[in-house]
């Protein structure tokens, strides 16, 4: 199966590392136009001159801060005035760790601007120039903490399942107009978060980080966890004309960990 995307523009957030850098540079090999979305722009200026552009793309990148809803409405809708998109990546960097006892009303407040306001407000200007083409991708990263929440992420676990949730109830009204909406449950991934994360949960444990990601990679059947480019893959995958029956859908990439379905 080849998968190209030659002439689609895709728009992909949270794209200046990580996951959604590997997205990125995985929909720019499949042929489409990138636009990266991020904080860093040295990082993504970096990116762009670093993605395949061999089938004569042109990728480009703007400058956002998520956390700061006000700022990222303007600069988004700014964006949109001159650009449309058909593969839309809905992904954000996470917002702070902690339980459910520790965080107050104005955190969810916060995270629900991060994850949820913002994913929304950019889809709504995304989806016109979907629905008079009669096609479109939207791909809402996620996490397996929306099924199976981990106790130590309770604002990611809380907004990231109305995103989820979202996500199902869009699919449904647009699948009529050529677009699908899809959400990937993503699970232990080499990435500066997973890093982030790690060094606190061993704080607390009183163990080394070493120690904290063996026993991650000890918990998840395939005894590893995940290459960013795996998810990429995946990405690809559904924002192509071959997953054109593929919508509504929750797709864990996780290697296994998650037990229930």
């Amino acid at each position: 199966m080849n998968i190209s995307l030659l002439g689609k523009n895709a728009l992909v957030g949270g794209s200046s590392k990580g996951i959604g850098e590997a997205i990125a540079r995985q929909l720019a090999d499949s042929g489409a136009n990138v636009t990266l979305m991020a904080r860093n722009e040295d990082r993504m200026q970096s990116i762009v001159r670093e993605m395949d552009s061999s089938q004569g793309q042109k990728h480009q990148f703007l400058v956002v801060d998520f956390s700061d809803f006000e700022a990222f409405q303007k600069t988004i809708s700014d964006f949109f005035k001159s650009n449309t998109v058909d593969i839309l990546v809905n992904n954000t960097q996470g917002p702070q760790a902690g339980g459910a006892l520790e965080k107050t009303v104005a955190d969810y407040q916060e995270a629900f601007d991060l994850l949820f306001k913002s994913v929304v407000f950019t889809t709504e200007l995304a989806l016109k120039h979907m629905q008079d083409q009669k096609w479109g991708r939207i791909i809402n990263v996620a996490s397996i903490s929306v099924k199976e929440p981990l106790n130590y992420l309770a604002l990611s676990n809380s907004i990231r399942a109305a995103v989820v949730t979202w996500g199902k109830s869009l699919a449904y009204d647009v699948a009529k107009d050529g677009i699908t909406v899809n959400n990937t449950l993503t699970g232990y991934f080499d990435t500066d978060r997973i890093a982030q994360l790690n060094v606190k949960k061993a704080e607390k444990l009183g163990i080394s980080p070493d120690e904290v990601r063996s026993n991650m990679e000890q918990q998840v059947p395939v005894k590893r966890i995940g290459d960013p480019k795996e998810y990429g893959y995946l990405v690809a995958f559904l924002a192509s004309e071959q997953a054109a029956f593929i919508t509504g859908t929750n797709i864990p990439i996780d290697g296994g960990l998650l037990k229930s379905f």
